[in-house]
């Protein structure tokens, strides 16, 4: 089973988001077949299977499977397709976190594209393996084609928690169209606080580039208030074209979500990354 061409290059698009991520020993990528830390029975495909029952190596490293076990959108019942009928990777992405002070570990599944839907599959798994492992949730995270952890994977919250950054992008010629989920864990389950969409271009007399940073701010709340800038920076690249260039300029958009204590969740403070997320509909 070959990987989508699509795929593909959207992945080696994707390496700048992933490098630093790796490089700073968050987001790893290890052999499936691998034995995990402090295990000396339990691999990762072991912890793969209680996502895809039949998921099977072949003699090239390639994993193949059917059909994952039911589970939800992130977004919500009205979201997201079906899973594909047979699955296909060589890797996955693999990130540590903190839920309630307790050791937790996430495992990133793009299984491909959906028969019933423009978005791919893909699935965020998390799992308890301080003892025996044990599944503890798998929710379909796919927003758009490819999935992926966005650097850099998870933000610290509190003592004892990590919010967890994922992103799904699909591209053509002259655009780049990225959306990115912000997840929190609680009671061992996966919640959605926010999306946050952005989208590039690149044409003849300039680029416009949407680069999202992220900031935590304690706040005084059990949880750190979580800042996300979007800087929008058009550049000028001196080509001489039919259509007139626009001005260079760069300006930063901001929102924070702070945690609603008593709504027990979190609330952002402005819709500024909305209206930004409107006008870029604008311009596809």
């Amino acid at each position: 089973m070959k990987i989508p061409l699509l795929r593909f290059i959207l992945a080696l698009m994707m390496l700048p988001f992933l490098g630093t991520a790796a490089g700073a020993q968050a987001v790893g990528f290890p052999e499936l077949g691998s034995l995990l830390p402090g295990h000396n029975d339990v691999t990762y495909l072991d912890l793969a299977r209680m996502v895809i029952p039949d998921l099977a190596g072949d003699k090239d490293g390639f994993y193949k499977g059917g059909l994952p076990i039911d589970m939800r959108h992130i977004e919500g019942p009205d979201s997201g397709g079906s899973p594909p009928e047979t699955s296909g990777f060589s890797n996955a992405a693999v990130l540590a976190i903190k839920s309630g002070g307790k050791d937790r570990l996430t495992m990133l599944f793009d299984l491909g594209d959906s028969p019933d839907s423009a978005e791919g599959y893909a699935v965020l798994a998390l799992y308890d393996i301080t003892g025996k492992p044990k599944l503890l949730d798998a929710v379909n995270v796919a927003v758009d084609r490819g999935t992926y952890f966005r650097e850099p994977g998870k933000l610290s919250v509190s003592a004892n928690d990590d919010v967890l950054i994922t992103m799904s992008a699909h591209f053509n010629s002259s655009q780049n169209y990225v959306i990115t989920p912000l997840i929190m864990v609680r009671d061992d389950k996966l919640e959605l606080i926010d999306m946050i969409y952005t989208f590039d271009e690149n044409l003849c007399s300039y680029s416009r580039k949407q680069n999202v940073a992220f900031q935590t701010i304690a706040d005084g709340q059990p949880y750190a208030a979580i800042k996300v800038t979007v800087t929008d920076a058009t550049v000028l690249n001196g080509e001489s074209c039919d259509d007139a260039p626009p001005t260079a300029a760069s300006q930063d958009i901001s929102v924070t979500y702070h945690w609603d204590t008593k709504a027990s969740h979190y609330a952002k403070d402005s819709d500024a990354l909305d209206k930004l997320a409107g006008e870029n509909a604008k311009r596809f």
